[in-house]
């Protein structure tokens, strides 16, 4: 993890005074976000995704149990761990409380030390799933996310994309006549291309949210939430003209060079439109890239119109 990482938590207490002492208390080692009510914790916890929630249960308009109960229901917040803060100190309100999957239970008045301790814990836990996710997510060879990883990722950005109403950008992503490449070079230095490509996504992709990951073999797939056709096209060519410009080295101090064929698929999703079809059509327009030349990019729009004008000649 990297040193000036820190986990973060969402406090969330009618109380003004409930909420500026346990900001004190934490802040010097967690980034700290508040909220007044539910509805605020709700749309601040989908935001900014934070790493443990603290949750108070008596409060206006909507309680904590109704609170935890839609976080639970979204895809994106579902497995943040809440901890109730609560001044409900009975045996059967804590029942109720962890009935609810709550990971934890404070009781008011806080003791500032029981407080740290249960944070510390549930953080300590949250970032060994995080590891452990991550290494199952991870491909060995490349370093960036694998086909596990994509399927997961896609699931929260396209659930993302119905609720927000935005456009989702695919990018299917394949190095050209690989197999030659691996025929005359050997599959050690087929290794280094594959590397080198995806070294490549680092320049490349600049937003945060951006998203890349190796499908299998010499194919890659790259996410770009909240991006037009049009953006995705401009960061399609990128990465085709980076990938030619690349110089992919030998161990004997010789280089090679290598090309990319894109296919770009873009979609605004609703409840009846399906993921399986949004990489499908990424995929053939990638295959009509391959087909009509390789070296270059070609949206679904495009593949699509030149197969309808095929049929109809």
């Amino acid at each position: 993890m990297h040193e000036t990482h820190k986990n973060s938590l969402l406090i969330v207490d009618d109380e003004k005074s409930n909420l500026k002492f346990l900001a004190h208390i934490l802040s010097p080692e967690y980034t700290i976000y508040t909220a007044k009510d539910g509805a605020d914790a709700i749309e601040k916890a989908k935001e900014y995704l934070p790493d443990v929630i603290l949750l108070d249960i008596i409060m206006p308009e909507m309680d904590g149990y109704e609170v935890l109960t839609k976080l639970k229901n979204l895809d994106e917040t579902r497995d943040i761990p809440v901890i109730f803060i609560t001044g409900l100190s009975s045996s059967e309100d804590e029942e109720k409380g962890l009935s609810f999957e709550a990971a934890d239970y404070i009781s008011k008045p806080f003791s500032a030390a029981i407080v740290k301790l249960r944070v510390r814990n549930q953080i300590q836990i949250v970032n060994q799933i995080r590891t452990i996710e991550s290494l199952s997510m991870t491909d060995q060879l490349t370093g960036i996310y694998n086909r596990r990883g994509l399927d997961r990722r896609l699931n929260l950005e396209w659930h993302r994309a119905i609720r927000e109403q935005t456009p989702l950008s695919i990018l299917a992503i394949d190095i050209d006549r690989f197999k030659n490449y691996n025929d005359t070079y050997g599959h050690q230095q087929g290794d280094v291309a594959l590397k080198t490509v995806a070294q490549i996504f680092t320049q490349s992709l600049k937003r945060r949210g951006d998203f890349v990951a190796r499908w299998g073999g010499e194919e890659f797939t790259v996410l770009l939430p909240h991006t037009t056709l049009e953006g995705a096209l401009e960061i399609a060519e990128q990465i085709r003209a980076d990938a030619e410009n690349v110089v992919v080295p030998c161990s004997d101090g010789s280089s090679t060079k290598i090309t990319v064929s894109i296919g770009v698929n873009t979609q605004i999703p609703d409840q009846n439109s399906l993921p399986d079809f949004f990489v499908a059509n990424a995929d053939e327009a990638l295959y009509t890239s391959k087909k009509t030349g390789r070296n270059m990019v070609t949206s679904y729009v495009q593949a699509y119109s030149k197969e309808a004008g095929s049929l109809s000649s």
